[in-house]
């Protein structure tokens, strides 16, 4: 049994994970490719929207979500790209990471597509001037930027999309019943509700670049 005393049974081995999931298609085991061809460059060109994983040198693991207009992640060449750092809350979770630990994970989605592509790679922070210039919105230039040395980039399954159905408005839950991302902030950080819609509303409206 493993560690987590929470769960009575767990999985301990890939063999023994492998008897339960069973073996990857041969359409699997070769779709993954090193490089950023015409199709992932493409793809890439009409995501606005990624989600990055990081982990520090101690394997503590971060997700954080990117967005911006169709194309903000620029393919410099077939094995790097690069991602406009835009303001935001400061806590730098995944900058951090990279400088102890440079391998990231990149998830790229295209609003309307279930298919989403992965991007897995090696990381670095960039301050580059003639870079930063080429991601400005608004006149104003990303504080840094992401690069990415492509490991390796594949398409993912659209199962996941079907499933939740997360394109289809009808199966989405009334606004009336949404949680309040307000509330939820002022009940974790002791500071009053009113406070924080004023402080979203001022970061919402000034500071996206």
């Amino acid at each position: 049994m493993g560690s987590n005393q929470r769960f009575s049974q767990t999985i301990e081995s890939e063999e023994e994970l492998r008897t339960i999931v069973g073996s990857p298609s041969k359409l699997v085991e070769n779709k993954v490719i090193t490089y950023l061809d015409t199709h992932c460059s493409n793809f890439i060109s009409k995501s606005s929207f990624l989600v990055i994983s990081t982990a520090d040198d101690a394997g503590c693991c971060d997700a954080s979500p990117r967005g911006d207009k169709l194309g903000f992640v620029i393919v410099l060449d077939e094995k790097h790209l690069i991602i406009p750092e835009r303001p935001g809350n400061r806590r730098i979770d995944s900058m951090r990471n990279i400088l102890s630990n440079p391998r990231v994970g990149l998830l790229f989605i295209i609003p309307g597509m279930e298919e989403t592509l992965r991007v897995n790679g090696k990381a670095t922070l960039v301050k580059d001037e003639e870079l930063l210039e080429k991601m400005k919105v608004n006149e104003r230039k990303p504080l840094l930027g992401i690069g990415v040395k492509v490991d390796e980039c594949f398409i993912h399954c659209a199962k996941a999309f079907k499933r939740s159905n997360l394109w289809e408005p009808d199966s989405w839950p009334d606004k009336e019943t949404l949680p309040s991302a307000s509330k939820i902030l002022s009940a974790h950080s002791k500071i009053s509700n009113q406070k924080v819609v004023d402080i979203l509303e001022e970061s919402y409206t000034k500071r996206l670049y």
